[in-house]
């Protein structure tokens, strides 16, 4: 059983928006801090917006009022809205928690 799986990426013009989600297994995210990385081509990975488990959200200069990490207790999954998408966002974002990953859902930027 995979315990993380992310969803929700794809191909968005500059400007444009996209959900992320992680749906968790074997985790409770309502306990668990959750992070949302990113890894663009030749960079290292990043932290892009984090959440803990009291529900406190934190986020990268770069993306702030731009993303939005959220939780669906219920649903056990975690998600990252991006809006107003730039080439610069383009990147493999990976789901975390307590060290283990995701497998990684690309995002591409691009008119």
């Amino acid at each position: 059983q995979v315990p993380l799986v992310e969803s929700g990426g794809g191909l968005v013009p500059p400007g444009g928006s996209l959900t992320l989600s992680c749906t968790a297994s074997g985790i409770v995210v309502a306990l668990s801090p959750m992070a949302w990385y990113r890894q663009a081509p030749g960079k290292e990975r990043e932290l892009v917006a984090s959440i803990t488990s009291g529900g406190r959200m934190n986020y990268v200069d770069s993306v702030k009022g731009r993303f939005t990490i959220s939780r669906d207790i219920p649903k056990n999954t975690v998600y990252l809205q991006m809006d107003r998408l730039n080439p610069e966002d383009r990147a493999v974002y990976y789901c975390w928690e307590d060290a283990k990953w995701g497998q990684g859902t690309q995002v591409t930027v691009s008119s």
